[in-house]
């Protein structure tokens, strides 16, 4: 993977563990507010509370969205599959496009992820949330991840999920928001950006959709991104060992242990080699 990115020698572990911190100090601040302006009663105190652990500024309201991405599957079609239906191991990814741990993760874990979805030993499930807009605002994680879902639409989701960590901005430079950045963006998969997919991208077809995840993401009880589950199991869970490609490899090598492989390709993978991004 790319080291271009890197800060240093640190791991995408104590990435993660820096950015938890920092949404745990976030939110505590932002509770202690809530508790000091208290007079709009228990019940306004508890809505706010729950808009600031879930780390949405808006959202459609419960329930299923109304428009869902090609091949969208699971509760409420709130997943983006990636790899063979049939593999043998699921890992169920939730991300934030302006999540820098996600991005520290996505550089350590990517090759080997894509590895085993096209030897048909893995596929991913990917939740697309919005943290980081409700922790410091704007819109960069919702158009980001509406335009990755049109993407997914035009079988283009794989190689758009690498080129938007590859660009990833700064946490706090919002310019994910600017719809024609995500545009220009598109422009490095070919045959993406298309009249369909710039329509879907200008139009936040997908908006609802994103904020469906976020909440879902919250009801779950999860709390920071990225979140990364196999078959059921958390593995950036307190306790867990360092999430490595490695370990990584050898957790879906154990698991799949006298299975065969799948065959049934679903979303947007393998990618041609034309598809590759430049």
């Amino acid at each position: 993977m790319s080291e271009k990115n890197r800060e240093g020698k640190r791991t995408a572990r104590e990435r993660l563990q820096e950015q938890r911190a920092h949404d745990q100090r976030r939110q505590k601040r932002k509770r202690t507010l809530i508790v000091a302006g208290s007079v709009v009663g228990v019940l306004a105190i508890g809505a706010v509370i729950g808009v600031v652990v879930s780390g949405s500024d808006g959202g459609s309201g419960a329930g299923a969205p109304a428009v869902t991405p090609a091949g969208a599957t699971g509760k409420d079609k709130l997943a983006l599959p990636n790899g063979a239906s049939d593999a043998p191991s699921t890992l169920t990814v939730y991300e934030d496009f302006r999540c820098p741990a996600c991005a520290a993760y996505e550089k350590e874990l990517r090759d080997t992820v894509h590895g085993l979805q096209d030897d048909g030993q893995l596929k991913v499930e990917y939740h697309l949330v919005r943290l980081i807009d409700g922790n410091l605002g704007g819109k960069g994680s919702l158009n980001a991840a509406n335009a990755a879902a049109c993407a997914q639409d035009e079988g283009k989701f794989r190689a758009f999920h690498d080129v938007l960590y590859e660009n990833q901005p700064e946490e706090t430079d919002d310019r994910f928001a600017d719809k024609n950045f995500l545009l220009e963006l598109a422009g490095k998969v070919p045959g993406l950006k298309n009249s369909a997919f710039t329509t879907c991208v200008k139009d936040g077809t997908y908006d609802d959709w994103v904020n469906a995840n976020n909440e879902a993401f919250g009801a779950a009880g999860f709390n920071s991104t990225p979140t990364i589950l196999l078959g059921g199991t958390n593995l950036l869970a307190q306790g867990q060992p360092n999430l490595t490609a490695d370990r990584l490899k050898q957790l879906v090598t154990e698991a799949n242990k006298g299975k065969k492989p799948g065959t049934e390709t679903q979303g947007a993978t393998p990618p041609s080699a034309s598809d590759s991004p430049g």
